[in-house]
């Protein structure tokens, strides 16, 4: 199995200045992450509003658009 990370820092080398969603969704295809995470949806409003003041991801989302995926129970 590929390391998601070592997928996404190949990416960023190879392809410098391309948009973090664009990196995010190259990896999930290399290492076939959609077959057992599945996107949680945005609630109304965004992203922003479902969290604290001191979230952390209200920090990631000053860097753009986010994608969030959670781990799809296979009863294992």
């Amino acid at each position: 199995m590929l390391d998601r990370e070592k997928v996404v820092a190949v990416l960023k080398r190879r392809f410098p200045g391309s948009a973090v969603g664009q990196v995010a969704a190259a990896a999930n295809a290399i290492v076939g992450l959609e077959d057992e995470w599945l996107e949680v949806p945005m609630p109304e409003g965004g992203w922003d509003r479902w969290c604290r003041e001191d979230c952390e991801l209200r920090r990631v989302l000053r860097a753009g658009p986010i994608r969030l995926f959670r781990r799809e129970d296979h009863g294992l």
